[in-house]
């Protein structure tokens, strides 16, 4: 077999060997390597020729939810048009994406090493802070929270919105609407501060 061959086989098994981890860890069932073998049908020793423990496969994993998450949220254009706009549109195209990173995320903390876990979560939260920033510099997005918090808020609305589906209380469209309008205005700060009394 030649080496191009051998490579595509290997990139295919570790994207079926990934894909099973996550859909086992996202319903909750075991994630060992028994259990990923037979979902990915690959064999037992194919899981360990790519990952020689669990550690490597949570890190790998959570890596990949990353890069979908970003390229999602990338292909969104957040750098064009009207901040409000475009911050509707990443949510749109990316929710289910940030959804499960953000799932992922929280499931895999107590295995990884907390600074490792850390860095793979901000650097889906710094694009979606980047947006809300360039919507603040052009007054267009409130400025008396940080762009760091309202970051922060929005991917909590949306795992908020993923959990709801996934119970069944909310159909998928009738989530992207309530998202696309809960983010928004969340950034815009449509209603007037209440005054302390």
């Amino acid at each position: 077999m030649a080496p191009v061959e051998h490579r595509a086989i290997a990139d295919r098994n570790v994207e079926a060997i990934l894909g099973a981890a996550e859909g086992l860890l996202l319903q909750g069932k075991p994630l060992n390597f028994s259990a990923v073998a037979a979902a990915a049908h690959v064999s037992r020793p194919t899981v360990y020729s790519h990952f020689a423990d669990r550690g490597q496969l949570l890190s790998a994993l959570v890596e990949r939810s990353v890069r979908l998450a970003t390229d999602a949220m990338q292909a969104a254009e957040p750098g064009r048009g009207r901040a409000a706009d475009a911050l509707a549109r990443v949510v749109s195209v990316a929710w289910e994406h940030l959804a499960r990173h953000i799932a992922i995320a929280r499931t895999v903390m107590a295995e990884l090493p907390r600074d490792v876990a850390h860095e793979h979560h901000l650097r889906v939260e710094a694009l979606l802070e980047e947006l809300i920033e360039r919507g603040q510099a052009r007054g267009e997005f409130r400025r008396d929270l940080s762009a760091s918090w309202l970051a922060t808020s929005c991917l909590g609305i949306i795992h908020a919105a993923a959990s709801r589906v996934a119970s069944g209380d909310l159909e998928s469209g009738g989530a992207v609407d309530a998202l696309e309008r809960t983010v928004v205005d969340l950034c815009i700060g449509t209603h007037p501060r209440r005054k302390s009394t």
